[in-house]
């Protein structure tokens, strides 16, 4: 049976979730687990029903980020959003027949100040991604993706890589998942974004200059 007070309680564990996301930069799932234990105490275990959803955290994020943040989290989004379109040309263009997506924060509007940058192939071979990166002169890190396939997490621009464009300045860390093929399907597409796509969210993003 669930609690009368369940939507009040979810409510309340979201905006703290949101807080400890925007300010201390916990991942979702790590997030709502510290917000359950703050709001419920030793209760949070037997109240699931009043853990919110990713979508409910998300639009609390926002507003977090429009009542405290409205004066830098603007400008992060997008000169993030400039870095992902920065590195995805660069592996649209290395002519492999890839094409590159950015998913997470920077596609939905929530990243800040501790947001990396997260980007998308749907490829069965990563070894020929990994070559090029390796001839470009990026130095980058191989790890197993939490949903199966290779992630190469490397910093951009480096120095001894592609030039960036002209408005980045700082190096930020991107991590690129190549996946199979199969996923794109089960992959929900309003998550991500393709080149054109990352093209209308940056022309929609307020320039704070």
């Amino acid at each position: 049976m669930s609690s009368p007070y369940a939507p009040s309680l979810r409510d309340e564990i979201a905006a703290v979730a949101a807080r400890l996301i925007a300010e201390d930069g916990l991942d979702y799932a790590g997030a709502k687990r510290r917000a359950a234990r703050e709001v419920l105490g030793d209760a949070a275990r037997s109240h699931g029903e009043c853990m919110p959803d990713n979508v409910q955290v998300a639009e609390a994020v926002r507003e977090h980020q429009a009542l405290f943040m409205a004066d830098t989290q603007p400008a992060r989004l997008l000169a993030l959003r400039l870095l992902a379109r920065d590195v995805m040309r660069f592996l649209d263009e290395a002519g492999l027949g890839l094409t590159p997506f950015v998913n997470g924060a920077i596609v939905n509007g929530t990243a800040g100040e501790h947001s990396d940058i997260h980007l998308q192939v749907f490829d069965d071979n990563a070894k020929d991604l990994a070559i090029h990166l390796l001839n470009a002169g990026i130095e980058f890190e191989v790890s197993e993706h939490a949903g199966g396939g290779e992630l190469l997490s490397f910093l951009w621009p480096q120095r001894r890589g592609p030039a960036p464009a002209p408005r980045i300045t700082n190096q930020e860390a991107v991590h690129l998942a190549v996946l199979a093929p199969r996923d794109q399907r089960g992959s929900p597409s309003a998550e991500r974004a393709d080149l054109r796509a990352l093209d209308g969210l940056i022309d929609a993003t307020p320039d704070p200059t």
